[in-house]
């Protein structure tokens, strides 16, 4: 039996407001959200995660979870397919979350795919990939004929300090190309993990350091991003959306993760598991795994005015 959506919205709210560590007054910095499409591509039936591009404007990418090939997709905010991409020298396992951030020189332009999920925790390894951030051409391709990423394929493979987990949230830094990694969880809080620097040697496989915690029993954390102006957290629950603000004079982002976080009352979707800033900050955006997929937007009510 399917519930009411107003009945849905107000045990999302009830649920986040409860929150260990949200802020006892619930005040809603984004607006009402929009929906500025229905995905219908027939590819594009397991949506995880989306990250907003910097070389094409008004383009966000999205990728499937499990059962896809290495594919990254441009798709409009009208929802149409504009690029296919198979990305080189790359396996998909588990693809849960992208993220749009630097090199680790804190310069150019590229795409993290986060090859993390680890259902059965049968996993002891996982890894994430980083490519070139394609320009669109003039021929979107299709999955039968697709463009292919441009090299090289960056692949930085992981392990957790104590015993497999699973993930389907990563963030990427805007300005230093860090990568953090969040647990799911369904009993304990989620652990945030940071991925060590890259390397000339990226190749060889690093063990991550834990830097925070979140507790959003009984829900369950599905997808991540960090604002452009790397002040914000946006983090992706079934139930709803957790935001986390640096602290002012804070000496290290990592410090974002002892914040409270500002729970926001965002679109009710079937299994949501992908988030991401615009490429301003001024909006999220969200999707959903199963056809039609939904397109949200979420204008900020008071735009960053720390643009990068």
């Amino acid at each position: 039996m399917r519930l009411p959506q107003r009945i849905l919205k107000s045990f999302v709210l009830c649920v986040l407001i409860g929150l260990p560590g949200a802020q006892a007054v619930f005040s809603q910095p984004y607006g009402d959200s929009k929906k500025l499409a229905d995905i219908t591509a027939p590819f594009l039936a397991e949506i995880s995660g989306i990250a907003a591009s910097r070389n094409n404007p008004g383009i966000y990418w999205v990728h499937n979870d499990s059962g896809d090939g290495a594919y990254v997709y441009a798709i409009s905010t009208s929802g149409e397919v504009k690029g296919v991409f198979l990305v080189r020298s790359a396996g998909a396992v588990d693809w849960e979350d992208i993220a749009w951030g630097p090199g680790p020189d804190g310069k150019g332009s590229y795409l993290y795919l986060g090859d993390i999920g680890n259902n059965d925790l049968d996993r002891c390894q996982r890894t994430v990939y980083r490519i070139p951030e394609p320009k669109l051409l003039s021929d979107p391709g299709t999955k039968e004929a697709p463009h292919l990423s441009q090299e090289p394929t960056i692949y930085r493979t992981f392990s957790y300090p104590d015993h497999p987990h699973n993930s389907e949230a990563m963030a990427v830094h805007p300005q230093t190309g860090d990568i953090y990694i969040i647990t799911k969880e369904p009993k304990d809080p989620s652990t945030v993990y940071k991925l060590p620097r890259e390397t000339e040697h990226w190749w060889e496989a690093k063990v991550l350091t834990r830097v925070g915690q979140i507790d959003v029993a009984p829900d369950l954390i599905t997808g991540a991003d960090i604002s452009p102006d790397g002040k914000h957290v946006a983090v992706k629950t079934y139930l709803g959306i957790l935001e986390f603000t640096l602290p002012d004079g804070a000496k290290s982002f990592d410090d974002i993760w002892k914040s409270k976080p500002q729970p926001i009352a965002g679109p009710v979707m079937r299994q949501a598991e992908a988030i991401c800033y615009s490429s301003d900050g001024d909006a999220l955006l969200l999707t959903s795994e199963q056809l039609p997929a939904p397109l949200y937007e979420m204008k900020r009510q008071s735009p960053s005015s720390d643009k990068p």
